[in-house]
């Protein structure tokens, strides 16, 4: 695990500066110096893109990944990586012509409920364009098990650009019409300056010789396209339905109350950028012991951590929507249950890591195409219903069967399980801590109460884990520290 908790932790730090920043742009910037459309429509646009990011992509970024390890000699893989740069251009000219053409029909069904929609379309097709790419020069660096400066490409560089966006707007040195072009602009940039450094950790030799397993390799992007536009699909297609249902301002208190919630995630998205390689890496020398060793021990750093995270939001959820403006606390249910989600999504470990590049990965193709129908089902259904409520309550239940059926699938075909004692020990904790502190707070400012409940509460569950020993990694980690002091 020495790579691993070397990288995930570098990865971490990254990846809550990340999303520090980008707390104080949805928290604050975004609901002081935009208007509640243009926040919104900030929100459905970048979701769209996320949408379409893999389609874009034509799944090169997990492929790379899959197949790299099986190349032994330096033309047959320069073939590979050149395919893999060029691959995406199949979809992305297309998609580009069918845009140009079909502008006004695609424009006018997107743009039903809120007609803002319309004039952004553009701006959505070049941000997913710049996100494929970006996705496939960081997996060209994740094979070369160098994933630190990625991960804070992909966490911090948007989010300060934006954030200089926002002041830029604020201070009337841009129009919010330049904002949103500016928006396009920053994840262009980011997606060159990834190539750079790409680039720089391996030079591209362009060879257009025929690649072995070529129809493999074009069978797995396939799929593969429907695997990572299922996974986004079960992030992002609420936001996309919720445009067609109610006005596009409470998709801003959406975006506020998914961005809390999805913080419990950063742990687990820090690590999977070296789970990818290193399961694959297993899977095709068929070492499963340590594939196995991965799974759980993964499986337990990450519910500790997103563990203690979860507790912190839930448990100052109240105070912190007592310093924002007071439409968004409508949030409240959704932090609630796309928090238990993601927890549960991170109890998984490198559960996605194996599927994605096992043999497998078609029948869970199958399972996800499923539950994407039977999410945008509960979304039609529950939106109308109870709102933004409704959507999260569809995201909840998609993702609660889509994680539940992947977790029973590797058991059945690899006999793991990601699990152990201390699984239970870690969830008595979390639930022990929400029944002790949800219903008290501190009797001061809500900055205050916050600062304070989060010491508290910071001590009392690193004392826990660290005296009980639930895990080897994260006890050195802390003796490490300790012994610095």
């Amino acid at each position: 695990m020495g790579i691993v908790a070397t990288q995930s932790f570098k990865n971490i730090i990254s990846t809550y500066l990340g999303f520090f920043i980008g707390a104080i742009n949805t928290l604050f910037l975004y609901t002081e110096f935009l208007s509640d459309a243009y926040y919104g429509m900030v929100g459905y646009m970048l979701s769209l893109a996320y949408v379409i990011m893999p389609l874009m992509a034509f799944g090169v970024h997990n492929t790379l990944v899959k197949f790299y390890t099986s190349f032994k000699t330096r033309v047959s893989l320069n073939s590979f990586l050149t395919l893999m740069l060029f691959l995406p251009l199949l979809i992305i000219f297309p998609l580009i012509i069918i845009t140009h053409f079909s502008y006004e029909m695609i424009g006018e069904f997107l743009s039903t409920e809120n007609p803002i929609i319309k004039n952004y379309l553009w701006h959505t097709v070049f941000i997913a364009i710049a996100l494929a790419y970006f996705e496939v020069f960081f997996a060209w660096t994740k094979v070369q098990m160098q994933t630190v400066f990625g991960n804070f490409m992909k966490e911090v560089f948007h989010r300060v650009g934006t954030m200089i966006l926002l002041f830029c707007l604020y201070l009337n040195v841009i129009d919010v019409e330049q904002f949103m072009m500016g928006l396009v602009a920053v994840y262009l940039l980011r997606m060159l300056v990834m190539m750079l450094y790409a680039f720089s950790t391996k030079i591209p030799v362009i060879i257009f010789k025929k690649v072995a397993r070529l129809s493999a390799i074009i069978k797995y992007s396939f799929l593969i396209i429907i695997a990572g536009s299922i996974a986004t699909v079960l992030l992002d297609i609420d936001k996309v339905m919720l445009g067609h249902y109610i006005p596009i301002e409470q998709i801003a208190y959406y975006n506020v109350a998914i961005f809390i919630s999805a913080v419990i995630a950063v742990p687990q998205r820090s690590m999977h950028q070296i789970l990818m390689p290193l399961s694959a890496k297993y899977l095709n020398e068929k070492n499963f012991d340590s594939l196995k060793d991965l799974y759980k021990r993964s499986s337990l750093n990450l519910f500790i951590v997103s563990g203690f995270i979860f507790l912190l939001i839930v448990l100052n959820i109240n105070q912190l929507y007592n310093i924002i403006p007071e439409e968004f606390s409508g949030g409240l249910f959704v932090v609630f249950i796309i928090s238990v989600a993601k927890l549960y999504d991170a109890i998984l470990g490198s559960n996605n890591a194996i599927l994605f590049n096992s043999d497998y990965y078609r029948m869970v193709l199958f399972f996800g195409v499923i539950l994407v129908i039977v999410m945008v089902f509960l979304n039609i259904l529950f939106i109308p219903l109870f709102g933004i409520n409704g959507a999260a309550l569809a995201t909840f239940l998609a993702m609660f069967l889509y994680n539940t059926i992947k977790l029973f699938f590797v058991y059945r075909k690899f006999k793991m399980l990601p699990f152990s004692a201390n699984t239970l020990k870690i969830g008595a904790c979390i639930g022990i801590g929400v029944l002790l502190f949800y219903f008290w707070d501190f009797s001061f400012h809500p900055i205050v109460n916050i600062i304070l409940k989060t010491a508290l509460i910071t001590i009392l569950y690193g004392l826990v884990i660290y005296l009980f020993k639930f895990s080897e990694n994260i006890t050195e980690l802390i003796d490490k520290i300790l012994k610095r002091k």
